[in-house]
């Protein structure tokens, strides 16, 4: 199953709040990645105002718990974040292919 995890940053300039924490960020992703977990991420453009992060697994629980551990969660930069089951059904990877 596939999930996606919504982020919605806090600031119009997230762009520059993120430094001193992207480095960690982009660790931290490249963990979940090398782990099976995180097939996909970044942030969303024009407007840079939140991010799409696609994760693989049986349940949601590693993209919760990318959320809540995520340096850029922790320092304050997202406003918001969702997990929500997406339903793959076309293309390479597909989890329910037809």
């Amino acid at each position: 199953m596939h999930y996606l995890l919504f982020y919605r940053f806090r600031y119009a300039d997230h762009a520059q709040r993120r430094e001193p924490y992207r480095a960690d960020h982009l660790s931290y992703a490249r963990a979940a990645v090398a782990r099976g977990e995180l097939l996909l991420g970044g942030a969303l453009a024009d407007p840079m105002d939140g991010a799409v992060l696609l994760f693989h697994g049986d349940s949601p629980d590693a993209a919760r718990a990318f959320a809540e551990n995520d340096p850029y969660v922790q320092g304050g930069l997202v406003e918001s974040w969702e997990v929500r089951p997406w339903t793959t059904v076309v293309g390479a990877g597909a989890a329910s292919p037809h």
